[in-house]
């Protein structure tokens, strides 16, 4: 029988083949560690971007509702203080009814 290359004529390989297979493996195990670790990398980078656009979303929504909130504020106090110029007496005696009613409540 005539011994195809690298191989002996029963399918076994010889000690170069399995070193060259080996080194082979070595390389294939290196390639594929880069690759991940540069995905992992990629993974983090993308992870990072999606949260600091999320913080910065919920930052510009933060700013909007509070705007919101004051507006609201200001226009009650504009409400609040046309109701006591149109009524003084009015606007004194509710005062003084909750007032009442906070030092009731602040006694228990």
């Amino acid at each position: 029988m005539v011994a195809a290359a690298g191989k002996h004529g029963n399918g076994t390989k010889t000690v170069p083949d399995l070193e060259a297979d080996i080194k082979q493996l070595k390389a294939d195990i290196e390639a594929l560690t880069k690759q991940l670790a540069l995905t992992g990398e990629h993974g983090y980078d993308a992870a990072r971007r999606a949260a600091s656009q999320g913080a910065e979303q919920l930052k510009v929504q933060g700013d909007a509702a509070l705007e919101s909130i004051g507006a609201t504020a200001r226009d009650l106090e504009d409400q609040l203080m046309a109701a006591v110029r149109e009524k003084p007496v009015t606007s004194l005696a509710i005062a003084a009814g909750v007032g009442f009613l906070v030092a009731l409540l602040a006694r228990r």
